[in-house]
């Protein structure tokens, strides 16, 4: 499966993963100018953008960005909809990482949600829906995604899901060291 040619679909009772779309905007407006959601979105390597929207204008040309960032084939990014609240309540992101690191072919995890469905269940249920995806479409022997030590809930999902903390330093673009990573093998 080409996932830059067909973006899946993900699903359970609970959450819905599909490509984002412009009328998300109003949805994911509210999570990116969350400010006590901001210290956990990932923007480790991201040019400077912490991704913190709080204008509609700001929110739209993320959309769009993001739009053609998965025609040029850089990541993909699904909208996560709550099916209880009929709400878009955050984004997914998931990338095959090219660098001269250890993590170099590895399959990048990013999950933005709203602080308040920052917990541990949600976060393991929606990474639990795109874990084989990401394995099979980036064709990567490994998952990274980021739990910085303050992300409690984070960190006891991705333990639920048999990632374990990594003791190396993701090298940016720049030469920044980051840290707080955690992988999984393919089973």
């Amino acid at each position: 499966m080409d996932i830059y040619q067909h973006c899946p679909t993900l699903e359970n009772h609970r959450f819905l993963l599909r490509f984002v779309e412009e009328e998300d905007c109003a949805d994911l407006l509210e999570v990116y100018s969350d400010k006590y959601a901001l210290p956990f979105f990932n923007s480790d390597n991201c040019d400077g953008d912490n991704f913190y929207y709080d204008t509609p204008e700001r929110m739209g040309d993320a959309l769009r960005f993001w739009k053609q960032a998965y025609q040029n084939g850089w990541f993909v990014r699904w909208s996560i909809v709550d099916r209880t609240a009929s709400k878009v309540i955050g984004t997914a992101e998931v990338c095959r990482r090219v660098s001269d690191d250890v993590f170099n072919g590895a399959g990048i995890l990013r999950l933005d949600v709203k602080s308040s469905c920052e917990t541990e269940d949600n976060l393991a249920e929606i990474a639990a829906l795109i874990i084989p995806t990401v394995f099979e479409a980036l064709d990567c022997g490994i998952i990274i995604t980021k739990a910085p030590i303050y992300a409690i809930e984070r960190i006891r999902a991705v333990q639920r899901l048999g990632f374990t903390q990594s003791e190396h330093l993701l090298i940016g673009k720049t030469g920044y060291p980051y840290d707080g990573y955690w992988t999984l093998a393919h089973p």
